[in-house]
This record gives structure tokens, sequence and C-alpha cells, in this order.
């Protein structure tokens, strides 16, 4: 997967809950813009990636619980991605190009490629562990990653790997590839354990889609590329325009003269508290002790990495404290 792993060396730790909002919005749905941050992927040598989930304003938009977004990134000045094996639990990993091409390898014995267009989605319940590598034919390496928490019920799920390629819909100026879920009359088989849509559009110069959501479902628009107005905010590159519950549509105009690139994400809100630390989600700060202990220990709970040339990634030291709770803001 591309690059699924949050390799800093001192990661933030987190428990996180979704609130519910109280009352529905009428009218217009408010957007609060949310401002990402730069991050390196392995170390301060490595590749950076701007983050938009978790932080402060919030922590989770439906089940989607990390938003990474990297590139264009220049392979034969930068080295590219080369990300070790490591570990995950309680999550799914969903991986979207735009450019460039990465070899993904796990411990289900998995050895795929990523290609823009093409979205691959592991399942890492329990424990499943894989590394990320860009390969030498690419030169501009440009894509998300994003992480989806797992419900208590299916946190503990067997690992799996999913491929799924969508095909692009058109609508009003407007290019969408729906990869989870559905939108604009397009639909996923790929499973999720939870409601989700995921889609990246594509908007030709001052294109203007509207297009009918789930009034149950919080949304996330992040921008790649261009300006963007959704509903009646302007989003810049790398921002991310959230819009709470209650919609039952959403208008998204390209404000630029040259193409733009958003990706949207939406579910309902993910009511139970989770612990994320590292690469691991769980419900308790012991959850994340045992997880951290069972990859220090090379349990089998994560299973082996076979192909990739070199060592995997050392579990970073916990903090020395009890990991407290971290809650979505109230609607304003």
């Amino acid at each position: 997967m591309v690059p699924v792993s949050n390799v800093e060396t001192e990661p933030a730790e987190l428990k996180c809950g979704a609130l519910v909002d109280d009352g529905r919005q009428t009218g217009a749905p408010l957007v609060d813009v949310l401002s990402a941050r730069e991050v390196p992927l392995g170390g301060p040598r490595a590749m950076r990636v701007r983050r938009t989930l978790p932080q402060r304003a919030r922590t989770l938009i439906g089940a989607w619980c990390f938003v990474d977004h990297y590139g264009p990134n220049d392979v034969p000045t930068s080295g590219g991605m080369d990300v070790a094996p490591h570990p995950h639990t309680g999550l799914q990993t969903v991986s979207w190009l735009f450019s460039g091409e990465v070899e993904h390898r796990d411990s289900l014995g998995t050895h795929a490629l990523i290609r823009p267009g093409e979205m691959n989605l592991m399942t890492g319940g329990y424990g499943i562990s894989h590394s990320e590598v860009s390969t030498p034919a690419t030169t501009v390496l440009h894509g998300v990653q994003l992480w989806v928490a797992l419900p208590e019920e299916h946190r503990n799920a067997d690992r799996n790997f999913q491929h799924y390629v969508p095909e692009p819909v058109r609508i009003d100026g407007a290019e969408i590839r729906v990869f989870l879920g559905s939108l604009a009359g397009s639909a996923s088989p790929v499973r999720t354990f939870t409601p989700l849509v995921g889609a990246e559009i594509a908007l030709e110069p001052l294109a203007a889609i509207t297009f009918s959501v789930d009034t149950a479902f919080e949304h996330g628009l992040l921008v790649d590329s261009g300006d963007v107005r959704l509903v009646d905010t302007v989003l810049r590159p790398a921002e991310l325009g959230y819009v709470s519950c209650g919609a039952d549509a959403l208008t998204v105009v390209n404000e630029s003269d040259g193409p733009a690139r958003v990706m949207l994400l939406g579910g309902p809100p993910f009511e139970e508290e989770i612990v994320m630390w590292w690469n691991f989600i769980g419900r308790s700060h012991e959850d994340i002790v045992q997880a951290r202990k069972d990859w220090e220990a090379s349990s089998d709970r994560f299973g082996a990495v076979e192909g990739y040339p070199g060592r995997r990634l050392p579990a970073p030291a916990l903090p020395n404290a009890i990991i407290t709770p971290r809650r979505n803001p109230p609607r304003r």
C-alpha cells in the first residue's frame, strides 16, 4: 500500500471519539477548513507528506481517521518512497495514486503494484505487516494514503487485501472515480466494515458539479490541485473542507482556469472511542502497549513480509503517560 504507515519518530498519542451533532443543519451546510501539517515519512531525510487527519480540530470524518497527501514528488531527486515492513492493527488502509507506481508486499504473501486510478485496500484487524517502495520506473510520485478505523465488532478481523479499478463517470465537466461506497450513480463492490464513501473528482477549468449525498454522512473534501469552492467556502491545495451531517447535496466548483482535483471522503459519525498511536488502533492504552510488545517480539500476530531487501521498522518508544482522550469539537 502507499505509504500506509505513520513512521514519525515521535508519533502523537490519540484517544479519539467522534461526537454526533445535536440537530440537523438547515440551508447551506457550514464548511470547516482544516489545514495540513508537514511530516517526514520515515525520518527527517525521507519524503515529506501533508497530514490533515488526525489533528486538534478534528480526529475523524466518519470512520476515516488518517489522511496523508503527498507529491508531486521528484523521485530522482528525493529518492522516492522506501518504507520498510511495519505493523498495523484495528484499521483498513486505502492507497490511491495520481502518478507513479509503488510496490506493495504484505504478510499475507501479497505482492502487488499500485498504479494511478487503482485502489488497494488492506485490512489489518488483529495484525498485519507490509512494506511500500516506489518502483525504479517512477519519476513523479503523487497520491494519498488513508486509514479507516474498524468498529469494535470487527477490529480483530482477519488480514485481507482487495484491489479495485473503478470506471470513471462523467458529469457536468467532472470525472468521478468512486473507489468506496456510492456516488453519482456509481458504486464500488469493495467491502468495508462501516458505511463509507471515497472518490476522486477531477474538474475541468471553471466546472461546477452538484451531487446528492447521504444526510447521515459527514464529509471531507481534500483539495489536491486548483482552488475549489465547496458550498460557499474556497479551499486551497492541501486543505480539507469538513461538512457535518444533514446535507443532502454538495456543490463543488473549480474556481481555477486550469484543471482541479479533489478527494471526497465521508461516512456516518464514528461514535466509538479509539486509541491511535504509531500504526496501531485499539480501544485502550493497554491495547497499544500489547501491540507494540508483540511487534518488538516478532510475534506471529503480524506475520512476516517476504522479499523486502532490508530490516523491518522498529517501534518508537511509548509515551511516559497514559494516553488521554481527544474528541471532535461540537458543531457551531
